[in-house]
């Protein structure tokens, strides 16, 4: 899973746009993109976020290709994280 190690302790949407960025990173230095995800999992510190995280999550998904996707409150590594993402995709 990926946390926003530059946002540390910034709020959930600052997170969240950082570790999506981070993800778009991996996924392109694997030889895919968000296009191909297959599967997300969220973790949020306080479920009471989901709407902030879902807002930039929702703007950042590929609509015609959402992932199945799992979005639970958890108790993440350092009170400073609020949000841990981890997704699975293809490749061509």
């Amino acid at each position: 899973g990926q946390v926003a190690q530059g946002a540390r302790g910034a709020s959930v949407g600052e997170q969240t746009r950082e570790i999506l960025s981070t993800i778009d990173r991996l996924l392109a230095q694997a030889g895919t993109d968000k296009s191909k995800l297959l599967s997300a999992n969220i973790w949020l510190a306080d479920i009471a976020t989901f709407d902030e995280m879902n807002q930039v999550w929702d703007a950042w998904v590929t609509p015609s290709h959402p992932p199945a996707r799992a979005t639970v409150q958890a108790q993440l590594a350092h009170p400073d994280y609020k949000v841990e993402i981890m997704v699975t995709a293809a490749r061509d």
